[in-house]
């Protein structure tokens, strides 16, 4: 049996209440899930360890001397979510990509929010991914924020909360797909039984997002995914993506700008194109605006999207949404944007800019996770009641030199998950990442992806710190 010698500990346990009972939304599949001996199971293990060894779900580890690729850890243990739990949460983070995408259009225009003083001026000017050369620029139906990946975890109470929005390239729903194409191979007819809503048809609605925004009179709109390359850690879901959605994949050496259009280079000659998904990073776009010495984006590529011809999703300048700092002020963007109250909350936050909260954070460094405001993957961070006190010494006189650019937060005990660990179930914590798609209207894909931090004890779920994941079912009812 599953959870025979499996202890919840003193945490918020996704499959076991406090009382040690199964959760009802897990009871059906734990039915059909126990009927499996021990060496089908094992079975079943080395079936999808070998099947993405052969597709090569992969993602790459910067800065390592035995080689950057790493086949991406996967338990077959899936995290369920009963339908009135996500129901909440999908209406949630709809308000919030709302709010976000109002923002946005905003900052780059009215600056309204700043003027009326929700928001200090300093923090938005000072910001890192703030670009003012696109103030004024108007951007296709008002669309920045195509698509959205917001990391939620769930507290000691099971409370949802919002760690972090990830608004430039999120990256990660091409794990969700294919780790419920495993788990179907896996398990067929197991879906159906346990009334589990599909996550297919993702990327069909991707394209038609990125269709939704090509510029006016366009009849037929040429779509292409602009990567850095093979060496970047999300390649494999850009290639898996471009793929899906029957579309190009290309470096910036493929495309060229002429007369303010943008073309692909193909063995037929040059190609037009419309709409670029871009996994690339504002700084990177264009040489001619951004970094110099960029190799990766596309000479003349800003000029082309001032001029109308090409749309980028996302836009350039929603890598302040991104920031931190802009985190800690999301729940005044919803009530000065929407008049709501936020569904989903923030984690408690404080600003280091911010002299009563410096004060409190230099004190308590030792209880508190500080984070740098533009670092992703669990890089720039202190884990207080972990850290060394070198560790916090160091972060003492970083959060000194630049206070513009930390936050901080009390370590928040992330409710854990059964999963596989070497002979038995543990408890290890896990987080979720929804992704949402700003089209037409907006989708929120079932489920997303819980990452769960395999290392006995860790906090860390991101995959270049030795995280792995689960596919998430989203059911139909709440049994």
């Amino acid at each position: 049996m599953l959870l025979d010698r499996y202890e919840a500990g003193d945490f918020f346990d996704e499959m076991v209440s406090g009382s040690g009972e199964i959760r009802p939304h897990y009871r059906r599949f734990l039915e059909r899930f126990n009927q499996l001996k021990r060496d089908e199971f094992d079975q079943k293990r080395q079936a999808v360890d070998l099947a993405f060894l052969r597709q090569g779900i992969t993602f790459n580890v910067y800065g390592e001397q035995e080689g950057a690729e790493r086949i991406f850890p996967f338990d077959l243990i899936p995290r369920i979510i009963p339908a009135s739990e996500w129901a909440r949460v999908e209406t949630g983070l709809i308000q919030r990509i709302t709010a976000l995408n109002h923002f946005l259009h905003d900052i780059y225009h009215d600056q309204r929010i700043l003027k009326e003083g929700v928001i200090p001026p300093f923090y938005v000017l000072s910001a890192r991914h703030f670009r003012r050369e696109f103030v004024n620029f108007q951007v296709p139906k008002d669309i920045y924020m195509h698509i959205c990946g917001t990391d939620l975890i769930r507290d000691r109470d099971g409370k949802y909360l919002v760690l972090e929005d990830n608004g430039r390239c999120p990256s990660g729903v091409s794990y969700v797909l294919e780790n419920r194409r495993t788990m179907r191979r896996s398990f067929a007819g197991l879906f159906e039984a346990v009334g589990v809503r599909p996550v297919a048809n993702y990327s069909d609605i991707l394209l038609k997002t990125l269709l939704n925004v090509a510029p006016a009179g366009v009849a037929e709109p040429t779509v292409v995914l602009l990567t850095p390359g093979p060496y970047n850690s999300a390649y494999f879901e850009h290639t898996y993506l471009a793929r899906q959605m029957g579309i190009e994949i290309v470096e910036g050496r493929d495309l060229v700008v002429r007369d303010d259009r943008v073309y692909m280079r193909t063995t037929k000659g040059l190609r037009p194109v419309h709409v670029i998904y871009r996994r690339i990073d504002d700084d990177f776009l264009d040489p001619t605006v951004f970094r110099r010495d960029s190799q990766l984006g596309v000479p003349g590529l800003v000029h082309a999207c001032r001029a109308g011809t090409v749309t980028l999703a996302n836009s350039i300048g929603t890598g302040i949404a991104d920031d931190k700092v802009m985190y800690y002020f999301v729940p005044r963007m919803i009530k000065f944007y929407l008049g709501e109250e936020p569904i989903l909350d923030n984690v408690p936050t404080y600003l280091a800019s911010e002299d009563e909260d410096r004060r409190y954070i230099l004190d308590h460094l030792d209880e508190l996770v500080v984070k740098a405001a533009n670092e992703s993957g669990g890089y720039g961070m202190l884990m207080g009641p972990k850290a060394t006190k070198a560790e916090i010494a160091e972060f003492r006189d970083r959060i000194i030199a630049e206070p513009r650019n930390y936050i901080a937060q009390p370590m928040i005990s992330l409710s854990r998950h059964p999963t596989f660990c070497g002979e038995e179930f543990e408890g290890r914590h896990i987080d979720l990442r929804p992704f949402i798609l700003n089209g037409e209207k907006i989708f929120v894909l079932p489920g997303g992806l819980t990452r769960v931090a395999l290392r006995k004890g860790s906090l860390v779920v991101n995959s270049s710190q030795g995280g792995g994941s689960k596919d998430t079912w989203v059911l139909y009812g709440d049994e």
